[in-house]
């Protein structure tokens, strides 16, 4: 199991340092998100200030982009990285793509991302073997690459894509086509074993794939101080807020919290909402433990289910670098 850090949010003259300190500390990659920031733009500086540290998405909206612009992007840090960047992708949810975004929510969600997927993948195996582009589906059609638009080959074309989710429609197609999945914070063992890793397996025996050719790459919410918790509980509210999440909190026979949740965030009544998370859901949703604990116990909340480990809190220097260091040491 790696154990990777999650860029914080923070402007580009930052990440050098950021960088180095998380490759000095011993983590095995550093991913960044799309929140506040391009995800794409700090990984020029991350590869330039380090010789080791793997990097990735995790993730990219890709239903805000072109898949031509996806690959072309993964093409150049791929290769100024030496092959050290993963393409971590994710569809976001339809508000979020027509209204923040101003793009089109698609009528079949896997289906417009798996074609996307076929596009990166027939562009790269075009620049890379000299294939022709011809890629045609319901939403892209993909067949002119004239020389003076093509980057040419590179030393390291074998590009991991991963793509995120919360239902099993898109950890099937991980299975089938990916080389990763990343799993949202908003999760819990029981639904990881019970409901996506099943999946995942399925889509992978649709290819004559094995579950291990799809890397499980989980963040998850931890506690070690009651202030973690509080923070724990208010991200828990938020996530469970979603509808297209709630099928986790069903699951667990929470649905009617959900529903609640969902009504507060509607009138934008954000602190009632943490009140709603009980002991027993925070228990489910993160790790609670004490810091001399934390190490061995992530390893067994997600012995079998994670090739790879992040925590949701974001890695900051300077602050708590011995229990980074720790963590990161536990898991080498």
């Amino acid at each position: 199991m790696k154990f990777d850090a999650a860029l914080p949010p923070t402007h580009l003259k930052d990440v050098p340092a950021i960088a180095k300190c998380a490759e000095d500390l011993g983590f095995d990659a550093l991913w960044t998100q799309e929140t506040q920031h391009d995800p794409f733009l700090p990984f020029p500086l991350i590869a330039e200030h380090t010789s080791r540290l793997k990097m990735g998405t995790a993730i990219a909206v890709s239903f805000a982009r072109s898949p031509a612009n996806l690959a072309y992007t993964a093409w150049d840090l791929a290769a100024q990285s030496d092959g050290r960047f993963m393409l971590g992708l994710g569809t976001q949810v339809k508000a979020h793509i027509e209204r923040r975004f101003g793009q089109v929510w698609p009528e079949s969600v896997t289906g417009k991302l798996r074609e996307q997927i076929q596009v990166i993948r027939g562009l790269w195996d075009c620049w890379q073997n000299g294939t022709k582009l011809n890629v045609r589906g319901e939403y892209y059609k993909i067949t002119l690459m004239s020389p003076f638009f093509n980057p040419g080959p590179i030393e390291h074309p074998n590009i991991p894509i991963y793509i995120a989710g919360v239902n099993t429609g898109l950890a099937r197609l991980a299975g089938e086509m990916c080389d990763g999945f990343h799993v949202h914070p908003f999760h819990t063992p029981r639904y990881l074993n019970e409901v996506l890793l099943p999946a995942i397996d399925e889509g992978a025996q649709k290819e004559s794939r094995k579950r291990k050719d799809v890397a499980v790459s989980v963040t998850a919410f931890v506690a070690t101080t009651p202030e973690d918790a509080n923070f724990a509980r208010a991200q828990i509210a938020f996530y469970a807020s979603t509808p297209s999440y709630r099928v986790v909190m069903d699951l667990h026979g929470w649905g009617a919290t959900a529903e609640q949740l969902s009504a507060h965030a509607a009138k934008g009544e954000w602190a009632e909402m943490p009140m709603l998370i009980n002991d027993e859901m925070l228990n489910e949703f993160c790790l609670v433990t004490d810091e001399a604990h934390l190490a061995a116990a992530l390893k067994s909340r997600y012995a079998g289910i994670a090739d790879r480990l992040a925590l949701y809190t974001p890695f900051v220097p300077g602050e708590k670098d011995n229990f980074w260091k720790n963590c990161a040491q536990s898991f080498a």
